[in-house]
């Protein structure tokens, strides 16, 4: 291990690897979710043919189950990023343009109805995540305000109802507290996110962080998140519909 717990650089992974790690599974899951979700609800197939329903339904449940696995990674990632960047305050201008950007993508691949109110997209909550460590930073002298700061973001998370709410803004909270023990912080990362099934086991990957950035994805996430929603949910209200 290397400073700040880091893998030595010939080994491990880079963070273009941990990103690119969960796109690919954040991606299963919504697809799992817009469009096998879809095909089982529109095609009746629980009584028009129950063996086809059966495989989809485990198939469904693999998928969002691989999902869970892309949210602790973003978090992690996101920790990275708030001690390597060199400005906080640009970063979180980025964070809250895309947040806006992405909305109506992520309610119209994976809500009801196209606008929808009651859940907000994974942008935002890494919104408040990251003002959250910022604040952490800013008062670490003064335990109480930082203990003050971090319940004020948790519940605006979860006043505005964002995807994964306050418990997302908890674990990137946990990650930072911990960033400079990478065995507690993964054993601590895990343990914050135990209630969503196989999400722990990511922190096995984000063990083997080497602190290398590797290759420059930086805009990758930003513009792939609306982009393959738009695209799932072009597929689950017009193509899918018209075909079963």
């Amino acid at each position: 291990m290397g400073k700040n717990g880091f893998i030595g650089s010939e080994y491990g992974v880079t963070g273009s690897t941990l990103k690119l790690f969960a796109i690919i599974t954040m991606l299963i899951d919504h697809t799992g979710a817009a469009v096998v979700g879809t095909i089982i609800s529109l095609g009746n197939l629980r009584t028009a043919n129950y063996e086809l329903y059966r495989t989809l339904s485990t198939l469904y449940s693999l998928m969002r189950g691989l999902g869970r696995l892309a949210f602790p990674v973003f978090c992690f990632l996101l920790v990275e990023g708030f001690f390597h960047t060199r400005s906080v305050r640009k970063y979180c201008e980025r964070l809250f343009l895309f947040a806006l950007i992405s909305e109506f993508p992520f309610d119209f691949a994976l809500k009801p109805t196209a606008i929808y109110w009651n859940k907000q997209n994974v942008y935002f909550t890494l919104l408040l995540s990251l003002i959250c460590l910022w604040m952490l930073e800013e008062l670490r002298a003064k335990p109480t305000l930082q203990l003050l700061a971090a319940a004020s973001c948790m519940l605006l998370a979860d006043a505005l109802k964002t995807d994964y709410n306050y418990k997302g803004v908890f674990l990137v909270a946990i990650l930072y507290l911990f960033h400079d023990y990478r065995s507690y912080q993964c054993a601590a990362g895990a343990a914050s996110i135990a209630w969503e099934n196989y999400a722990p086991l990511s922190f096995l990957l984000c063990y083997l962080y080497n602190g290398k950035r590797g290759l420059k994805l930086r805009y990758l996430f930003y513009w792939f998140y609306p982009a393959h929603l738009i695209l799932l949910g072009i597929l689950r209200r017009y193509i899918l519909p018209a075909i079963l």
